[in-house]
């Protein structure tokens, strides 16, 4: 008995193994809502994997009205280099760039009532995009339409109202961008079957019983999504330039310049994983750093080096805004332009704040020691340098923004307000507040 159920469970086990290896797998992609650059990178993982796991079919879950062009572009490009069975499958709406996420499938099919088309290019406010967005636009759809075997003039109309289609009355208005119910696609071939579900679907491409992976974007990818929001990668880059002008102000390196550092390493990371900056734009930032750091740190002053550093830094910060997308609109440049000149002036506006009214906010007197003890009370802590008031020496070192220096013949420690001074250069005694002299350059 205890053998027949060894045989029995090694039987079982062997079935089991066979069916699950025979099942079929289909990949569903939910692409809903706007379509954004965080969406692409998930969309070109699922069907990386779906092809690493032999999967008989990729099903794209299509409801949207559209998003960026250039995301658009790139989810294309995964779908159509596919060896796999892609469907798209439109439940209710493709509309602008979802239209030509749709027609890069295979196969079309689609919910009663729902439409494709309308995919002109517009801006932020709706208005028209210039010609050759148009033209750009106007060329992906109709070679996607080639590549699945449909018509080109159709996907052309959806994106130019010129376009007139002739050998369909109903469709002949060269005064309307053309937008195709489920009827009408399928009869000018955009609709390959008319499904209300998912398991319609499946029964019509003989996939019926298979095995449904259903997948969702991931941490990873939420993060990505979350970063590329214009408002979180405006605060990026404002906190990277709001620590290394700090950095340009304070001696040495401290917390603010790697704060800055780590915010525009999380910047332009995003922007590379999303395909807005490539690495001549990183390489570049990291020229300009460089001289930044060489300026900081080795030259004295601050000087052609270091403004040349920041230009470089500022550069590769707007073109990774922009993006490598073919055709760059006016909008998108001057958008651009808006977010960084926002950053800038945000940045140096705090940077005003935090050195002229933080010390006096009440929370930033109780992180530091605002008492004080002075000589009437009787407590003499360092000597009075009050006699130096007024006297002229010269700099023994370098002044950056401290040193030594020789007064009546003997040595002190000075700093400056900031200014740079030479050694051997001539120097006076301008204020001295408690054990600091702090000295100007005698012009």
């Amino acid at each position: 008995m205890k053998n027949f159920l060894i045989i029995t469970i090694f039987i079982s086990g062997i079935f089991t193994s066979l069916f699950s290896q025979n099942q079929k797998k289909v990949y569903l992609i939910d692409i809903s809502g706007d379509i954004d650059l965080g969406l692409a990178p998930y969309v070109e993982r699922v069907v990386k994997e779906a092809e690493e796991k032999n999967a008989d079919a990729i099903i794209l879950k299509v409801n949207t009205f559209g998003g960026r062009v250039d995301a658009a572009t790139q989810i294309r490009d995964a779908i159509i280099k596919s060896k796999i069975l892609t469907i798209a499958f439109i439940d209710k709406r493709a509309i602008s760039a979802g239209a030509l996420i749709s027609i890069s499938a295979k196969k079309i099919v689609m919910s009663p009532g729902s439409t494709i088309g309308a995919s002109t290019v517009v801006d932020q406010e709706g208005t028209k995009a210039s010609e050759k967005y148009q033209s750009y636009m106007r060329s992906e759809m109709r070679s996607t339409a080639e590549r699945n075997g449909r018509r080109p003039d159709i996907a052309e109309a959806m994106v130019d109202e010129r376009i007139v289609i002739k050998d369909f009355p109903e469709l002949d208005d060269s005064t309307k961008l053309l937008t195709l119910t489920t009827e009408e696609a399928t009869k000018v071939g955009y609709c390959d079957f008319v499904a209300s579900n998912i398991d319609e679907l499946l029964e019509h491409f003989n996939l019926k019983g298979a095995e449904i992976i259903s997948t969702e974007v991931n941490w990873a990818e939420n993060i990505v999504r979350f970063l590329s929001n214009p408002i979180v990668s405006s605060l990026l880059i404002m906190l990277g330039i709001l620590g290394l002008l700090t950095e340009i102000k304070t001696p040495g390196w401290g917390v603010a310049g790697t704060i800055g550092l780590i915010s525009l390493a999380l910047f332009f990371g995003t922007s590379y994983i999303l395909q807005l900056a490539n690495i001549w734009e990183i390489l570049i930032f990291i020229i300009g750093l460089a001289l930044l750091l060489i300026e900081i740190f080795y030259v004295p002053g601050f000087g052609l080096i270091g403004i040349l550093g920041i230009i470089l830094m500022i550069g590769s910060i707007f073109f990774g805004l922009i993006g490598d997308f073919p055709v760059i609109s006016e909008n998108e440049i001057s958008n651009a332009l808006i977010q960084l000149a926002a950053a800038l002036v945000a940045s140096i506006i705090f940077l005003f704040i935090i050195w002229k009214f933080l010390p006096s906010v009440p929370i930033w007197g109780r992180l530091i020691l605002s008492t004080s003890e002075n000589q009437t009370e009787g407590f003499i802590s360092n000597p009075d340098f009050s006699h130096l008031l007024g006297k002229r020496g010269k700099a023994l070192t370098q002044l950056r923004p401290a040193g030594i220096a020789l007064i009546d013949n003997k040595r002190y420690d000075v700093m400056t307000e900031g200014e740079f001074i030479s050694k051997d250069e001539e120097i006076e005694v301008i204020e001295v507040v408690g054990s600091k002299i702090i000295v100007k350059k005698i012009s």
